[in-house]
């Protein structure tokens, strides 16, 4: 390049004075959701403005999250590790500061990362979920949230103190056809999943009856745009009228 010819600048990167400490917002969110003493969502909305760190593994290792801890190890096809819940999920794990990152692996190498662009990143590999800080206090971000993360929406949660959202019960009973055989449907909290689908059947019904009236439910949640961005997970119960 000759004296005359204009310099191109290298952008300095928005991390450039990264500590790798926590991001103080979150990191109070996090205490206080430990202690019950705030929801899920205040986490969520910290998330937002934080900065987070995603690891990567040179080998490209896949560490498999089981009930009591980490289990096993698989590849993962681009360096980024996901992390397997117990409910066979693949979630993107994420860490708020150097510390948790080497607790969790002395080979993972953190590359920082806006709460929201961590968001993107698990949901363009498929990835249904975010687990904060996994090894130590684990919290689940749930696909919902990490959907409107991604957005930059407002994440509205399923289900708050124990009730279904309104507009979610609203949104179940206008996606669900009712017929001869299935004279009424609600929505309530789940236990095995977030929100349970309470079918109420007419009695007498024979199982393939029983088994056609499901079928068609779960086809007709799965065109609800409502449902399938809100709920993050979905069980069925049976009642008879």
């Amino acid at each position: 390049m000759s004296d005359d010819e204009p310099r191109k600048e290298i952008p300095e990167s928005i991390f450039s004075d990264d500590d790798g400490s926590a991001d103080a917002r979150l990191a109070q969110a996090l205490i206080r959701f430990s202690h019950g003493k705030t929801p899920l969502a205040d986490v969520v909305d910290a998330l937002a403005y934080a900065r987070v760190l995603i690891p990567v593994m040179a080998s490209g290792e896949k560490r498999v999250i089981g009930r009591h801890g980490l289990e096993q190890d698989e590849v993962a096809s681009t360096g980024v590790v996901a992390v397997e819940m117990p409910d066979g999920r693949t979630a993107l794990p994420v860490f708020t500061d150097v510390d948790a990152v080497k607790a969790w692996s002395d080979r993972a190498r953190p590359i920082p990362a806006e709460g929201p662009r961590a968001a993107l990143a698990a949901v363009a590999e498929g990835w249904s979920a975010l687990v904060l800080n996994p090894g130590m206090e684990t919290v689940l971000i749930p696909r919902p949230a990490v959907w409107a993360l991604g957005q930059g929406e407002p994440w509205r949660p399923a289900v708050v103190d124990g009730e279904v959202a309104e507009d979610i019960r609203a949104a179940v009973a206008e996606a669900v056809t009712l017929d001869d055989a299935l004279r009424g449907v609600d929505a309530v909290a789940g236990r095995g999943a977030e929100v349970a689908i309470v079918l109420r059947l007419v009695p007498g019904l024979t199982q393939p009856e029983v088994d056609a009236v499901v079928e068609r439910v779960q086809h007709d949640l799965a065109r609800s745009n409502v449902v399938a961005q809100r709920v993050d997970s979905v069980e069925l119960r049976l009642a008879q009228v």
